[in-house]
């Protein structure tokens, strides 16, 4: 009988609706699991008593058998990313400064994922403030990858990528504002989707101008994610932002006959790659070619270094204002790690005509991008620049002999669906010779979500990346 803790969970969910497996037995085989592979990797935090994690997973199995389902994750264990805040759990946003925080209410994606009948057994680790695409923290130390735990999970849903690749999360959420939803899926040889902007909704004190950040699904498989996307989307009242509910069904893979594929790469020679990352990237497009589509590189159209100057004002703004209460004062201001501090002080003396110019770039860069999907139905490009790096350096210096500038710059191939507020799949693209696990993002036209999951489980059905696991 195959394992609980290996079943994919779409599956794990229909053996507990359907009465093959209880929620006390799927508890204790994760929390087994848990016990002794977490303490190799570091993934999840903050994990709360095995005792009372049983205890509500046999209240869940009385509901059930008094007809009370809860939904399809009715009595699964759900980790939330420590960026997220679940009521009565310990949020730290991996930040010295927050390491005793307990919030007393749920973020509204965490709301809906406990309403559908997740058991929240803790959170998963996160960089300080989300900072950075790689997971340590002064709090809870490193993230570690289960394919070389010498080696970084990404970030900032590293914890997230690493929990799901691990076998110690059926699935997970997260969060993509500079590719943490994609960078640590194609370090960990896993799924991770970035939504379109205001697909699901967030509490947060600033409601209007944040538009960079979003939440979203991370798991096993496309399928697993397009549920929990399902869960976590449609518009909420708090959320002036958020769309309005949409059918986000995906029933199966997508025909991709005649499709029409557009490969970005490294815009032209712009961005440097470690080798063997992009020689992946090109090869995944064969995928696409043998699924009987059309597929071409995009010659250079827009001047990428303007959307890097764009990306580090729009940036510089929203982190610096966001801590600045922090950084005011001396004591939490010496708990900031330097990069935090870089930011704050980038940022805090911008003037509005700055904020103006970096905001008509990016209409430029939308507009941009939206010409190319009346050419292109998906755009395919790599999810990282390197391959998982060493877990003990802050961030890559070089990549491809150039020097990275900033603590984030080896990761600029994700700024442009962010910038454009588009829906990315985060898929597998292999493993390089040396045994290390890349990734590709597979972007789509504004708000057109489910045809780009329709599309990832096209490209996931004609691979088998996702069956291939890590070793303990």
């Amino acid at each position: 009988m195959q394992d609980i803790t290996d079943l994919s969970a779409l599956a794990l969910s229909a053996a507990i609706a359907e009465r093959r497996l209880d929620c006390r037995s799927v508890m204790a085989a994760y929390l087994s699991r848990i016990e002794a592979i977490n303490p190799l990797i570091n993934a999840i935090v903050s994990l709360r008593p095995a005792e009372a994690l049983l205890a509500e997973a046999e209240e869940a199995d009385r509901a059930l058998a008094a007809g009370n389902y809860r939904g399809w994750l009715h009595g699964m264990p759900f980790a939330v990313k420590d960026l997220s805040e679940a009521r009565g759990i310990l949020c730290t946003f991996g930040s010295a400064n927050y390491a005793d925080f307990v919030p007393d209410y749920d973020d509204i994606h965490v709301e809906r994922i406990r309403a559908a009948g997740a058991i929240v057994i803790g959170k998963t680790n996160a960089p300080e403030m989300g900072l950075g695409s790689h997971t340590y923290n002064p709090v809870f130390g490193v993230t570690r990858n289960p394919y070389d735990r010498t080696k970084s999970a990404g970030g900032s849903s590293g914890g997230a990528a690493a929990g799901l690749a691990a076998h110690i999360l059926p699935v997970a959420d997260g969060s993509d504002m500079m590719g943490s939803l994609r960078n640590p899926a194609g370090f960990n040889n896993v799924v991770g989707f970035r939504p379109s902007f205001g697909r699901v909704p967030s509490l947060g004190n600033e409601l209007f101008l944040g538009q960079l950040a979003v939440n979203g699904p991370m798991g096993r498989t496309v399928a697993d994610v397009a549920a929990l996307l399902a869960t976590q989307a449609g518009h909420d009242p708090r959320d002036p932002l958020s769309l309005l509910d949409e059918d986000l069904a995906v029933t199966g893979a997508r025909d991709l006959s005649g499709a029409r594929i557009g490969g970005l790469g490294d815009f032209g020679g712009y961005l440097p790659f470690e080798p063997g990352v992009l020689d992946l990237c090109r090869a995944s497009l064969d995928v696409f070619r043998r699924l009987g589509c059309s597929v071409e590189e995009v010659p250079p159209g827009f001047d990428m270094a303007r959307l890097w100057q764009v990306w580090l004002t729009l940036h510089h703004f929203l982190v610096s204002n966001g801590q600045a209460a922090d950084y005011a004062d001396p004591a939490r201001r010496a708990r900031m790690k330097p990069e935090m501090i870089w930011e704050i002080e980038s940022g805090r003396d911008l003037p509005a005509t700055a904020v103006h110019v970096a905001s008509l770039g990016r209409s430029d860069w939308h507009r941009y991008i939206a010409g190319l999907f009346e050419t292109y139905d998906f755009l395919i490009l790599p999810s990282a620049q390197v391959f998982p790096f060493d877990a003990g350096i802050d961030w890559p210096k070089t990549v491809g002999g150039r020097t990275m500038d900033t603590y984030h710059r080896w990761m600029e191939v994700v700024i442009g669906p962010t910038l454009a507020g588009l829906p990315v799949a985060a898929m597998p693209a292999g493993f390089g010779a040396n045994g290390l696990p890349a990734g590709i993002q597979i972007v789509g036209p504004a708000r057109a979500d489910r045809d780009v999951l329709a599309a990832a489980a096209a490209y996931e059905k004609a691979t088998d990346w996702l069956a291939r696991h890590p070793q303990f």
